[in-house]
């Protein structure tokens, strides 16, 4: 029963995280994180190319289980969320703007530990913040104005695709920063989006780039992985600083979006501002908070004293730093 559980909670995770990542706006890794497994999956995922024995072994076990609900809801964002997202581009750039404004207090009050009495690193905030917005400001390419298909790829795609997929995934696992946002920046989201969705419709022609895609991912866990986990147990607060700016700056980057759109519109203004899709945002972020409590470990459920918090309960704390 309590491995029937286990499953049923990575799964959910899993799913929650694609539904973030297939979308621009919010990266699965600010799911990870408001949901309390954060510094475990970057964890176990560096443990998966670096780990040893049993190490390596509960990280695969973890992650396959994260990843049957990821793939879950990756296919299912790609098959409906995507046209959504491009016919009602205001209303969904609203709705994660109002899940950013609300996360980053949630953030703040998760570290505020390793916050507090720090406030020289916000310099580190300022740094996070215009990175996005710089990533923003040199987008190479607006729309979707190339083609991936097998008879279009070349050597200088192929390069082109692999760099930007190691880009997104290296800010797919950062809380702030979308990986899809990345891939709209560079002009690759309508066409990987699509390429996904026609492999599943059995269309292999678009298969070669997803290859190479695939090989751009697998290449920015083992480069960058690694060094998220050794900043966040060595630098917490300066990466916690620079997560919560990055987060600040993905406002500017999610208001930039509709410009990188397949048929360009213009960027968020006032007028295209929805506040009810806003507010929307906040209520989401409000259920993962009370998912994240329906979610907590098999021995909080079975009866842990108030008190008493178990390690699962605040698993992105971490002992102060000096």
């Amino acid at each position: 029963m309590r491995k029937a559980k286990e499953l049923l909670i990575n799964f959910i995770r899993g799913f929650c995280m694609a539904l973030a990542d297939s979308v621009p706006g919010v990266s699965g890794g600010t799911i990870a994180f408001l949901l309390g497994f954060y510094d475990r999956f970057i964890g176990s995922l560096d443990d998966l190319f670096h780990g040893k024995g049993p190490a390596r072994v509960a990280a695969l076990s973890f992650l396959v289980k994260l990843a049957f609900g990821w793939i879950v809801g990756f296919g299912l964002s790609a098959a409906a969320l995507t046209s959504f997202f491009d016919s009602h581009i205001y209303e969904v750039s609203s709705l994660f703007m109002g899940f950013i404004v609300f996360a980053i207090p949630i953030v703040v009050l998760e570290e505020k530990r390793v916050l507090k009495g720090r406030a020289r690193n916000l310099a580190f905030a300022v740094l996070g913040a215009a990175f996005v917005v710089a990533v923003t400001l040199l987008n190479p390419t607006a729309g979707s104005g190339m083609s991936v298909a097998v008879e279009h790829l070349d050597l200088g795609l192929a390069i082109y695709v692999f760099f930007a997929a190691m880009v997104a995934i290296t800010a797919m696992v950062l809380p702030g920063i979308s990986g899809s946002t990345l891939l709209l920046i560079f002009g690759l989201y309508v066409p990987v989006m699509g390429a996904v969705r026609a492999v599943m419709g059995l269309d292999m022609a678009y298969l070669p780039v997803l290859l190479v895609f695939a090989a751009g991912v697998a290449t920015g866990v083992l480069v960058f992985v690694r060094l998220i986990r050794r900043c966040l147990e060595r630098f917490r607060s300066q990466t916690v600083y620079a997560v919560l700016g990055m987060m600040a700056g993905s406002l500017y980057s999610i208001a930039q979006g509709p410009l990188t759109l397949a048929v360009p519109q213009p960027a968020m203004e006032l007028a295209t501002f929805s506040p009810l899709y806003f507010v929307a945002g906040g209520l989401v972020v409000g259920g993962l908070q009370l998912m994240r409590r329906r979610l907590e470990d098999p021995a909080d459920a079975a009866g842990a004293a108030p008190e008493t918090k178990s390690p699962a309960c605040e698993p992105n704390r971490q002992p102060d730093l000096p």
